[in-house]
């Protein structure tokens, strides 16, 4: 990597939600930026831990026996395996690393098309 990556300025290239764009990799893994609003689908990831960082706004991360809530700068890690839901009441901007191929939703067949940007 020749030059340092602006996730601000990554994050001002698109306006869909849900979508994650692979901003660089590392070991094999996407760092990833995205946007989030609303509710997503309660799923899980068998093979692999999801990992979550807000940059902007305020996101819940509901499991099925409580509710995380992430402040900017804060991170948490879903355990493999476990169920969970991120939502987002407003638009909050997410940092997200995860193994290259990873479907967002837990599932191929229901996952975004992952773009680089």
């Amino acid at each position: 990597m020749s030059d340092a990556i602006d996730l601000s300025q990554k994050l001002s290239t698109f306006s869909d939600h849900w979508s994650p764009r692979t901003v660089a990799q590392f070991n094999a893994c996407d760092i990833m930026v995205v946007k989030v609003h609303g509710e997503f689908v309660w799923h899980k990831h068998d093979d692999t831990d999801d990992f979550f960082l807000v940059l902007k706004g305020v996101l819940d991360i509901e499991l099925r026996d409580r509710t995380v809530t992430l402040h900017p700068g804060q991170l948490y890690i879903v355990p493999k395996g476990v169920e969970h839901r991120p939502v987002a009441r407003e638009e909050v901007h997410l940092l997200l690393i995860e193994p290259t191929g990873t479907p967002n939703t837990g599932d191929a067949a229901t996952a975004a098309p992952r773009k680089v940007v």
